[in-house]
């Protein structure tokens, strides 16, 4: 199996070097916000359908953006972990108010559920489940802005959208699906409840550090973006949850997501994220706590085959140990301290024994032969590591 998963996966590399990625243009800095309505303009947009979720629609920078637009229809009922039936009940929004375009604004929930409502609209003879996996859409999507609230998830410039079926999370990917613009406020983050700034936080580090590892993939700037992302990440995101206010620690935040998320639409997550989906979409928890969670356990499940790649990932953050193994070991060790310092656990409470099976099944459809990761995980593999994560 590892054989073939390899040689699907010099395929893929091939194949990446072919398709053209999209990048969104990307405004930044303090006020962004603000320049939504000239976006608009531009793009001769009139009706935007505002894609958010309660908490985002009752703060101060939604209500002032609001106050800038003209005609604008809001949906405001996006919950983590959006849903198929959530997905279609926009696409009826969408069409009844007669809406030309999308802003969604939040975090990854709200700009997965605005990729994947774009992608019915675009492909109204396909449903969700039928466009799940790798390019499957392969059409001109309306329009999309996204507004990241939280520095974590890079949504606002993947080619991908997760969505919950049931208990099961699974990935639309396609290059269609990254958005036109991506505004990056810093102002828009400041109401990020502390854990929300963790987790995400500690996301946008596992992007980084995952596409990373992900070598057969990488592309000109891959590894470039991945180090100065880990390196943003590791001198902001205790900032950022000390002290929101923060503004200067938010905008590096901000800009160490969306660089990990350039870095991993090219070169993949990997087996971290296939266990976080499993442990989110079967027990609820957030994804970014899952993969705070099993970031540090994969790595060391890895051994001595990430050596030299987490020693020099230790030295971008000024580590200056000689040996790596032993300055491999110091990164998992600061991962880990970044996870104590936030009160971010080291292990699960929730996974239960007789779900190991179904978990370690969902992760392996996941990862293989997709995820070109340093080290092939068997289910056993998988359920090695859940064991592990849930005390078990």
């Amino acid at each position: 199996m590892k054989t073939t998963d390899r040689i699907f996966q010099k395929g893929m590399a091939l194949g990446l070097h072919v398709i053209k990625m999209k990048q969104p243009v990307k405004i930044e800095g303090e006020h962004a916000l603000q320049r939504i309505s000239q976006i608009l303009a531009y793009e001769n947009c009139s009706r935007p359908l505002i894609v958010t979720g309660p908490r985002v629609s009752k703060t101060d920078f939604f209500q002032s953006l609001l106050a800038s637009l003209n005609e604008v229809e809001v949906f405001d009922e996006v919950q983590p972990d959006p849903n198929i039936q959530l997905i279609e009940k926009m696409v009826m929004v969408y069409k009844e108010k007669e809406c030309d375009c999308f802003i969604g604004i939040g975090g990854g929930s709200n700009m997965d559920a605005m990729k994947a409502c774009a992608a019915r609209i675009a492909c109204p003879n396909k449903s969700i489940p039928q466009m799940k996996g790798t390019m499957k859409i392969r059409t001109s999507l309306p329009l999309m802005i996204a507004v990241p609230t939280t520095a974590g998830t890079g949504s606002e410039c993947t080619i991908a959208a997760v969505i919950t079926d049931g208990n099961h999370k699974y990935s639309l990917n396609d290059p269609v699906l990254c958005p036109d613009y991506a505004i990056l406020d810093p102002w828009t983050t400041v109401t990020m409840p502390a854990s929300v700034t963790a987790n995400t936080g500690m996301d946008a580090l596992t992007h980084a550090v995952e596409a990373y590892l992900n070598t057969p993939y990488h592309q000109k700037n891959t590894a470039m973006y991945c180090e100065n992302a880990v390196r943003l990440i590791f001198d902001n995101l205790l900032k950022a949850y000390r002290n929101p206010q923060d503004i200067e620690a938010r905008e590096h935040m901000l800009d160490a997501s969306y660089q990990a998320g350039l870095a991993f639409t090219v070169a993949c997550v990997g087996n971290v994220h296939a266990l976080a989906h499993t442990v989110g979409g079967l027990y609820h928890v957030p994804h970014g706590l899952a993969n705070a969670i099993l970031l540090p356990i994969v790595l060391e499940a890895y051994g001595s085959r990430i050596e030299k790649e987490l020693a020099h990932l230790a030295r971008v953050i000024g580590m200056e140990e000689a040996d790596d193994a032993i300055c491999a070991q110091l990164f998992i060790q600061r991962i880990r301290y970044l996870n104590q310092s936030m009160g971010i656990p080291s292990t699960f409470t929730c996974i239960e024994k007789k779900d190991l099976d179904t978990m370690a099944s969902w992760a392996d459809q996941e990862a293989n032969p997709l995820y070109p990761v340093p080290v092939i995980f068997t289910q056993k593999d998988f359920k090695n590591v859940l064991s592990k994560a849930g005390k078990l």
